[in-house]
């Protein structure tokens, strides 16, 4: 593998425009200006707003002579209010592009609201069933610049947005394929102060994508590919970006991986997603962290359909062995190198409403990526493992 040096940087499109190099945050109002907008929006999310990343963001848009606004009223678990609070301070400042800054909380939000901003139906008929995208109103949308702060999500690659309907307490993905940002500034040097618990969490998240993706049953050679080489970018460098935050090389090789975690997962999702999404509505809890919880237990459920295709990831990963149980050792292994917790109690989940997760779980969309087939019966049976332990 090619190692990162502060000095590398470079530009490309798969699927959108990427500036990635450190330092590039830099470039940002040239960028807006090289899209026709003069009044940007900065979106972020509360815990963000007074930290390096967002205040550097405000100081180059400032210094530039841009009338920026500024929205940080968004949750770790964005809502569809979080959203319409947005689309509302926008069009009130006459905002005509948003930039999009933090991590997967923020850079939805931050897409729903552009996306919203000029549509006349409510933001859960995208839903992500169906063809429910064709009733979107593209004719004027609001460009977006995303920049990530985190490599976890990915969704600064994403063609969809993740919100929690409040009145029903679910988690909904927001689809459009103009959801897609219009250009990532991907600046390592922006990722060096999030914390290791913050750091470990996210990271799992984009393991949790790349793995999903790779073992989905659906054809898509070009993405499965794609989650190999995120799988062997994550093995090297999470450990390493969490025990020494300051490393630039692991922090940029982490961004890389984060952002090819979301370009493969358009292959499918499973069972890790089907179940969190669920539980961090109901308990409001990192998405990541459930993730990370999460991922053994539906690994163990699925290797009995997969296990050529882990025992592939083994060899490639150049574990001890080359089969299912060596990958799930090794994500045991990082799991507790990463001082994740191995059950959903040890994240302070102990009021879990079985059947109702388990019920919201088998609608969720990610379950038909799953390798074996989902039902309320699976689903619980995984859950409850991922409680006991």
């Amino acid at each position: 593998m090619t190692a990162f040096t502060p000095a590398v940087s470079g530009n490309w499109s798969f699927p959108t425009s990427v500036r990635f190099g450190n330092g590039r945050i830099s470039e940002l109002a040239g960028i807006v200006r090289e899209l026709g907008a003069r009044r940007p929006l900065v979106v972020t999310d509360d815990g963000l707003k007074a930290l390096f990343p967002v205040q550097r963001t405000l100081e180059v848009l400032k210094a530039s002579g841009l009338d920026a606004g500024f929205f940080h009223n968004v949750k770790p678990n964005p809502t569809g209010g979080n959203v319409a609070d947005g689309v509302a301070i926008l069009k009130q400042g006459q905002h005509d592009l948003v930039v999009a800054i933090g991590g997967g909380s923020a850079l939805d939000a931050a897409k729903a609201i552009a996306l919203m901003a000029t549509q006349s139906i409510p933001m859960w008929d995208l839903e992500d069933i169906g063809d429910n995208w064709k009733r979107a109103d593209t004719s004027h949308l609001v460009p977006v610049i995303a920049i990530p702060t985190t490599a976890g999500t990915g969704s600064e690659l994403g063609r969809a947005s993740v919100i929690t309907n409040e009145a029903e307490k679910r988690k909904v993905i927001v689809f459009h394929p103009r959801m897609m940002p219009d250009v990532v500034l991907m600046d390592p040097e922006l990722t060096t102060g999030l914390p290791a618990h913050i750091t470990a969490a996210t990271g799992m998240d984009a393991l949790s994508h790349a793995l999903e993706a790779y073992c989905a049953p659906s054809y898509h050679p070009m993405a499965e590919g794609i989650a190999l080489n995120a799988l062997r970018l994550i093995k090297t460098w999470l450990p390493v970006a969490v025990e020494d935050g300051q490393n630039i090389e692991a922090r940029a090789q982490m961004l890389i991986a984060s952002g090819m975690g979301c370009v493969a997962l358009q292959k499918g999702l499973g069972a890790i997603h089907a179940l969190a999404h669920p539980l961090g509505a109901l308990h409001d809890t990192h998405h990541g962290l459930l993730n990370a919880v999460l991922m053994p237990y539906v690994v163990e459920f699925n290797a009995p359909v997969v296990e050529e295709k882990l025992g592939l990831l083994a060899r490639f990963l150049d574990l001890p062995t080359h089969d299912s149980r060596a990958v799930l050792d090794w994500i045991i292994e990082l799991r507790v190198r990463l001082n994740i917790p191995a059950t959903l109690p040890g994240i302070g989940l102990t009021d879990i409403d079985e059947e109702r997760v388990a019920t919201m779980g088998e609608s969720d969309p990610c379950a038909g990526g799953n390798p074996i087939k989902l039902d309320r019966d699976k689903l619980r049976a995984i859950l409850r493992a991922a409680i006991s332990g």
